[in-house]
């Protein structure tokens, strides 16, 4: 489950555009209670999100069901002003969605029976014509007990029912669910996603259908374009083994940053001519971290130099904070030896579990994973080549995901600096190969370079056996 992460310019999460959930079901089937579990939990993810009770909004508008046309209810022939009554409260309902939605609202969670294939054809048509996404929630219920305990402790308590007899309150309402049924249509026209669920008062199924609908919200994010996804550390900064000093890049590190910017152009150009694609006309969307040494090392993509192609692709640069590196907490600055000797209790929890495991005031690689997980939807839907500039725990936690490795071999994934990681979403899998085009300082596992000598986490993932890595292709740079 994540944590509310970010939001975007927009105000909208994952710029995943707006969202109307139609419910839909005869009463008593636990629709209020599944709109507003979900409501809840997509607040908590961040996502602006509101439930719009068309009965609640009946109640305030006109009250309980005392004060209401005996023919309210009953689906079929009705009175002319039963008519107007029921357009005017429905008018004004959808009057609220808009507004949510004007008001840079994301998701609208429509609390109502729908219970018909023509009014849920008529909302969702006013909806789907202004570019809003329209989703069919539909709640079905044939667990009479569940029926009744659900009337008993939620329908008979509402404000129709205020000051009535208990019992008698209850066969109002089956009466209510009998005219509904005569008239009842399931949800089986395809033009939008739907969802159903059944018996959801039942734990497990609401479980199921949270599941469900963040499920439906990444499909909708999804692309088959063609795209390349390159990854590469950022450059060598001043000072490179502390967490909590946001140091510039070395003199190295900005040399690194030229070279890497000449080698992605170079690599991105051939694979772009192969498929008969000029690159000038496609543009190069750039992520970096907010941290200094990854952002700098972007820069030379703003700039031109006489090794430039012409005309110079387009760039588009974007920081994302999430992407920050994870946070080592009192091990910062420490060796693994190091670690060992002064947190000997610590390391053998470590060991056990370097996924999940938590250092004093620091996070897991779980905990960076979470943390990540709006970004990935975000790479999800980008349509355009992207180069991640990252760090070297972030990258790792991507590429897992890419590739399909379990959590448990993040910790010791391999991401060298002067590596070039090509990674190529298709159909059938996933391509990636990594090409190695700088030996300078600042790279590990040379003779020519330092290692990182007090950065925990780079020093664990290059010491632990069976650690995984891209094939390499050396190129010369």
């Amino acid at each position: 489950m994540v944590a509310p992460l970010y939001t975007t310019a927009s105000g909208l999460l994952f710029h995943a555009g707006k969202i109307l959930v139609l419910t839909v079901g005869l009463p008593a089937r636990g629709k209020t209670h599944i709109s507003r579990a979900l409501e809840r939990y997509l607040r908590w993810t961040g996502i602006k999100t509101q439930v719009i009770s068309l009965g609640d909004y009946r109640r305030k508008v006109i009250g309980g069901t005392q004060k209401l046309p005996p023919d309210y209810f009953k689906l079929g022939e009705k009175s002319p002003e039963t008519i107007a009554l029921r357009q005017r409260i429905s008018d004004g309902c959808e009057q609220l969605i808009w507004d949510f939605f004007n008001a840079q609202g994301q998701v609208v969670i429509y609390d109502a029976n729908n219970g018909t294939r023509e009014r849920r054809q008529k909302i969702a048509e006013k909806f789907v014509s202004a570019g809003i996404h329209v989703i069919m929630l539909e709640s079905l219920c044939d667990d009479e007990q569940m029926i009744l305990a659900n009337i008993r402790s939620v329908k008979i308590s509402s404000p129709d029912y205020r000051g009535w007899d208990p019992d008698k309150a209850v066969r109002d309402y089956f009466k209510r669910i009998s005219d509904h049924e005569v008239h009842y249509e399931p949800v089986e026209e395809t033009t939008y996603p739907s969802i159903r669920i059944k018996n959801a008062s039942n734990p497990c199924a609401h479980r199921t259908f949270v599941v469900t609908f963040r499920i439906v919200f990444f499909l909708m994010n999804i692309h088959n374009r063609f795209r390349t996804i390159y990854f590469a550390r950022s450059g060598q900064s001043l000072i490179e083994h502390s967490y909590k000093a946001d140091s510039d890049l070395s003199p190295a590190g900005w040399e690194y940053a030229e070279k890497l910017k000449e080698f992605v152009y170079e690599r991105r150009t051939k694979m772009l001519e192969s498929r008969g694609v000029d690159p000038a006309e496609r543009r190069l969307v750039i992520w970096t971290s907010a941290r200094r040494r990854s952002h700098h090392t972007a820069w030379p993509f703003l700039t031109t130099s006489p090794n430039d192609s012409s005309p110079p692709p387009s760039v588009k640069i974007m920081e994302r904070p999430q992407m920050a590196e994870i946070n080592p907490g009192v091990w910062d600055g420490l060796t693994p030896d190091e670690v060992r000797q002064y947190y000997p209790d610590e390391w053998e929890r470590f060991v056990k579990d370097p996924y999940a495991y938590r250092a004093p005031r620091a996070e897991s690689y779980h905990d960076l994973c979470v943390r990540l997980e709006p970004t990935l939807i975000e790479l999800e839907r980008q349509k355009e080549d992207l180069l991640i500039i990252g760090h070297a725990s972030v990258i790792r936690c991507i590429l897992a995901y890419l590739i399909g490795l379990p959590a448990s071999e993040i910790p010791a994934i391999e991401v060298a600096r002067g590596d070039l990681i090509e990674v190529i979403p298709t159909s059938y899998g996933v391509y990636s190969q990594a090409y190695h085009f700088w030996d300078g300082p600042g790279r590990s596992n040379t003779n020519s370079g330092s290692p990182d000598e007090k950065n925990f986490y780079e020093n664990y993932a290059e010491d632990t056996k069976g650690k995984r890595r891209p094939e390499i292709e050396n190129v010369e740079a």
